[in-house]
Formats: C-alpha cells, sequence, structure tokens
C-alpha cells in the first residue's frame, strides 16, 4: 500500500505520480503534471500498476 503524498511510478506509461486517495481496495487515484500543456491531471489507477519511484 502507498501512503497520500508518495511518488510512485505508473508501469504502463512510465510516468510518475503521486498519490491522492484511495478510493477501493486495489484503485487509486493519482495527479501528474503535464508539461506540453501546463496542467495538473489526475487519473484513477489500479494498485497493481504502480511500483515505487527511485
Amino acid at each position: 500500500m502507498f501512503k497520500k503524498g508518495e511518488r510512485v511510478r505508473n508501469v504502463v506509461d512510465g510516468k510518475v505520480v503521486e498519490v491522492l486517495k484511495y478510493l477501493k481496495k486495489n484503485l487509486v487515484e493519482v495527479k501528474w503534471f503535464d508539461l506540453r500543456s501546463k496542467e495538473i491531471h489526475t487519473h484513477k489507477v489500479r494498485e497493481d500498476k504502480l511500483s515505487k519511484a527511485a
């Protein structure tokens, strides 16, 4: 389990994202900053698709 505010890596696309909150047992809401559009995006990702960021 990841803690709120922890930075983790999305295994699917390799982006480093920040954990916002747990929605369900295996579903996590994360946010990441898009450099091209200069916007913050939020997504819902399964926990098994995330790993610790180095």
